[in-house]
């Protein structure tokens, strides 16, 4: 019989895990698991270690029911072995971005468990620095950097970009810092204030940052933001929320790698690297694209064609999930704010916020 492990944070979503913990158990018996749990201790890579121990134990499905972070250290548990299990995620954290980019329920612990009962699972890509690997996000430079200081509440796209545009005090800051990036069409060699690697079009709960982001394609998105203007970097971030126009803008590059290797030009400057929202490491470091490297568990009929490279298992469709209303009012008043700094029309309304008649 295939077993199960279900691996939970106890302590996420209001400990709504647990609490349906029992459901989540019928379901994986449901589809022919043999199912188990564990829940994860304030032991340094609690959820890592048991993924590990789990797939080489031999279970074919392993459960990552929490925030990013579990998702992350599941994921790191088992991306370095030859047999891998499939993986399955349950959202309970705050942005819950891989989850999102899946159109796994993010509002109902159930329903996400049920997606396993569709049986359609995607080949996701995944990334490589080192010995860690990371399922969404790579980034480097001072307008990377200050995202740890951004209290935890705001750990959004949109509590981010409010921090930057209401944050005055920290506008000096950023500062520009001579690269290097070396990737597959070429290199970059100059000033910016950050570079992002992306594997899924969500990111802080944000779905323009990587428009056309595929999951299984092999290639990470890159965007190099070469200016360091404040006003200029919340323009973009402006034009990047109505549509993803962002990606034409010459103050940006941007692209499609497999490979990037990211060094700091400047003498005795440390350069800190983000992996999927915490630190992990300082530059020179490379990433490489593991191509279709986990089986996951989507709601695949929601997902959009052209995001997906590979074939699809199928089961019984399911309506799309709706629109995020939080997200269409997050973003208009963003690009309000954006316009009383900028002075400048950016939703083409024919009206510039703040601006005196």
């Amino acid at each position: 019989m295939k077993k199960a492990r279900v691996i939970y944070n106890p302590t996420s979503g209001k400990e709504l895990v647990k609490k349906n913990l029992a459901d989540i158990l019928l379901i994986l018996e449901e589809c022919g698991y043999e199912a188990s749990a564990f829940a994860t201790t304030p032991a340094a890579n609690s959820a890592r270690d048991e993924a590990h121990r789990a797939a080489r134990a031999g279970f074919s499905l392993i459960v990552a029911a929490g925030g990013d972070g579990t998702i992350n250290e599941v994921v790191n548990g088992i991306a370095g072995l030859k047999r891998r299990p499939k993986l399955a995620i349950i959202p309970a954290g705050t942005t819950n971005d891989y989850a999102r980019a899946l159109k796994i329920p993010r509002d109902n612990i159930v329903k996400a468990a049920e997606v396993i009962k569709k049986n359609q699972t995607v080949k996701m890509d995944i990334g490589q620095a080192g010995k860690t690997y990371f399922i969404n996000i790579a980034a480097g430079g001072h307008l990377t950097e200050l995202t740890y200081e951004v209290p935890s509440e705001l750990k959004s796209i949109f509590g981010y970009l409010a921090y930057l545009a209401k944050g005055a005090e920290m506008l000096p800051r950023v500062k520009p810092i001579k690269m290097r990036m070396t990737y597959d069409e070429g290199t970059y060699e100059g000033n910016a204030s950050m570079f992002f690697l992306g594997l899924t079009n969500s990111v802080g709960g944000f779905e323009q940052i990587v428009p056309d982001a595929k999951l299984d394609d092999g290639k990470f998105s890159l965007i190099i933001v070469k200016t360091a203007n404040i006003f200029e970097i919340l323009h973009l971030a402006a034009l990047m929320v109505k549509g993803g126009k962002h990606i034409e803008d010459p103050r940006l590059i941007y692209t499609k790698t497999s490979y990037l290797k990211a060094e700091t030009l400047e003498a005795n400057h440390q350069m800190m690297i983000n992996l999927d929202g915490e630190y992990g490491g300082d530059a020179p470091m490379e990433f490489h694209n593991l191509h279709q490297h986990i089986e996951i568990f989507a709601n695949a009929d929601a997902i959009p064609a052209n995001a997906i490279l590979g074939s699809v298992l199928e089961g019984n469709p399911t309506d799309p999930l709706e629109e995020d209303d939080d997200y269409l009012a997050a973003s208009q008043e963003f690009v309000k704010e954006v316009e009383k700094l900028t002075d400048e029309d950016i939703d083409d309304d024919g009206k510039i916020t703040g601006r005196k008649k």
